[in-house]
């Protein structure tokens, strides 16, 4: 009888998490929301907080299907144009419309994705991407990009085979184990300061 009842517990326990983590759950406590910080201090709700402790990350919607394959097979590096701040500091970068305009002015000028971009480019609007990879600041974590530039530490050890995509995915479960495990191999720093703040 007694492993009836934690049976029952725990297929009812895993129910209601799924629910939550799947509609963004909003617990009724005579009014107040899951953002209250009496349920998730560190999540906005407690189906985001249910989302993060099962890895379940949102998808993104980009402005256009960027064709990353395409210019990887034309040999323009990621750190050339899109991403060029990610020598110098923390953030990669993600392309503004005039770094599309920079060649995109005069290459492949018929297509009619480039034929959008330009009609766009000369609205003045800018391109609203979505960060795929990135930490909440829940996390505490500080990543910078340019030291692992600088150690040679290829994208697509972090980012996947982000040259065979179209759209950018995450395809790399960047938890600590990975982070930690790659650091050790590679006989770079590892303590706690080095990521955390």
């Amino acid at each position: 009888m007694h492993a009836d009842s934690n049976r029952r517990f725990l297929c009812w326990a895993t129910a209601w998490l799924l629910a939550a983590a799947i509609g963004g759950c909003r617990i009724a406590d005579g009014g107040a929301s899951a953002s209250s910080s009496v349920y998730t201090p560190a999540h906005e709700t407690f189906g985001s907080a249910v989302n993060d402790f099962l890895n379940i990350r949102p998808v993104r919607s980009q402005p256009f299907p960027f064709p990353h394959k395409t210019h990887v097979a034309k040999k323009i590096a990621c750190t050339e144009y899109c991403h060029e701040s990610v020598e110098k500091g923390p953030v990669a970068g993600l392309p503004s419309i005039k770094t599309c305009m920079i060649c995109h002015e005069s290459i492949a000028t018929d297509r009619p994705l480039i034929q959008q971009i330009t009609a766009l480019s000369k609205t003045g609007v800018d391109l609203s991407w979505q960060r795929v990879y990135g930490y909440a600041s829940e996390y505490h974590v500080r990543f910078n990009h340019a030291p692992h530039i600088r150690a040679k530490v290829d994208c697509s050890n972090c980012h996947g085979k982000i040259g065979e995509q179209t759209v950018a995915e995450r395809n790399v479960d960047l938890k600590m184990g990975f982070c930690v495990d790659c650091h050790k191999s590679r006989k770079a720093p590892n303590e706690c300061i080095t990521c955390h703040f």
